[in-house]
């Protein structure tokens, strides 16, 4: 069994715009949102033409007091309002460098452990995925990641989010109220409410070359890989090491989880 995209369904719908706007609210020293991160993937991978998303940051006011004022001197130190603060800077560069800080991130603080209250540790993360990392640190001081932030925590109040992590939906009809849904459910959970507010039948897109699964990603477990393209665990598990001795893509053992990621090309110097 090899791991390529699945023919599209033909009973697929087309929509001139995304139906649907779903906005999910994290906390970056959240651990269920770390648990939240696959089902996410997953659902972007097969359903993202059904609606826009948004990730907004839920973190707390009292803990970006005081941090944005004199970053120079801050450089080496820690905070726990830190990760918040550089996820926002990342958005800077576009959202999906954004999502992937905050992939990054979760991994280094739930299976690598790393302090990532730490200034140094964000910084090591945006070389890690390739990020300007001159223009993420300017961004990291700069007013404008503290103003992102604040309409960050506008939105949580105006929707009533009080818990992370928690999804809004809300349709084409504005007149309609958002549909939240608080905590930490399965994929088909999920799956089911969207095709209850579209109304009808949704149907999974195929999913894209692995290559360019692992570009939009960067790490991805076994089973995530298994679920996406929907095959046996340890056929995937299979598949990936072939691609390993080929030396196509790289294996990384953190604790208990294998995490693959494409083979990287060391930088000439």
């Amino acid at each position: 069994m090899t791991i390529r995209p699945l023919a599209e369904n033909p009973t697929n719908l087309y929509f001139e715009s995304r139906p649907l706007e779903l906005y999910v609210f994290i906390d970056p020293s959240c651990h269920e949102c770390w648990h939240l991160q696959p089902i996410l993937r997953r659902l972007q991978i097969d359903y993202e033409r059904y609606f826009t998303l948004r990730v907004v940051l839920r973190t707390s006011l009292p803990s970006l007091n005081c941090t944005l004022e004199n970053h120079g001197e801050c450089e080496e130190k820690a905070h726990s309002a830190f990760p918040s603060i550089a996820i926002k800077a990342a958005e800077f560069q576009g959202k999906r460098a954004g999502l992937k800080f905050t992939s990054k991130l979760f991994e280094y603080a739930n299976l690598k452990e790393k302090n990532v209250n730490a200034f140094s540790v964000l910084v090591e993360i945006a070389k890690v995925i390739q990020l300007d990392v001159d223009e993420f640190m300017r961004d990291f001081a700069s007013k404008n990641v503290h103003r992102a932030l604040q309409v960050d925590l506008y939105m949580a109040k105006e929707m009533e989010v009080d818990y992370a992590p928690t999804f809004v939906f809300f349709n084409e009809n504005i007149e309609d109220e958002g549909l939240k849904v608080s905590g930490l459910y399965s994929y088909d959970i999920y799956k089911q409410i969207i095709e209850e507010l579209i109304g009808q039948p949704i149907y999974p897109d195929p999913p894209p070359p692995l290559e360019d699964l692992f570009k939009r990603f960067d790490t991805l477990a076994t089973k995530e890989i298994a679920d996406i393209y929907r095959m046996p665990e340890k056929a995937a598990e299979r598949e990936l090491k072939k691609r390993l001795l080929q030396q196509h893509v790289e294996r990384l053992s953190i604790q208990d989880t294998t995490l693959w990621r494409q083979k990287r090309t060391p930088l000439k110097v």
